[in-house]
């Protein structure tokens, strides 16, 4: 059985389930399972994207954050959810890079961190951004 919907029936005043999840999100971590074990935790998103805050056109990046936790884990639906947050803010490649390790470094506390916004070409000009917290242990 086929259904056909008509243009009202998909049309809604509220926002969409997926936007009020990146709304609503937020940072959520949970207990490391081995705190006194110095080891590395390895995240890529590839889908990131903000808008130049001069130009408006949409920017790019795919961010790859390395950290060793201390006693917390940050959880991988909240920071996907915390991420997709940006894609309508206008904001230079440097802030984002800062604002993001800043929220990550308070939420989950690492013993080290580092993020690495790794942007797309626009206009032939290359970036990428790499900010640090604390020490690395190993």
């Amino acid at each position: 059985m086929v259904l056909k919907l008509n243009s009202t029936d998909h049309q809604t005043n509220k926002p969409l389930y997926g936007e009020r999840n990146i709304a609503e999100g937020e940072l959520i971590c949970f207990e490391n399972p081995r705190p006194g074990r110095p080891y590395e935790i390895s995240i890529e998103l590839p889908e990131f994207t903000c808008l130049c805050p001069f130009s408006g056109y949409p920017d790019f990046a795919t961010l790859r954050l390395i950290y060793q936790p201390n006693f917390k884990v940050i959880e991988l639906k909240s920071i996907k959810l915390y991420i997709n947050n940006y894609r309508n803010q206008k904001i230079s490649h440097e802030e984002v890079a800062s604002r993001i390790i800043d929220d990550l470094v308070k939420a989950s506390d690492p013993s080290w961190m580092e993020l690495e916004a790794d942007f797309n070409p626009r206009g032939n000009v290359y970036m990428i951004v790499k900010v640090s917290h604390g020490k690395k242990i190993i």
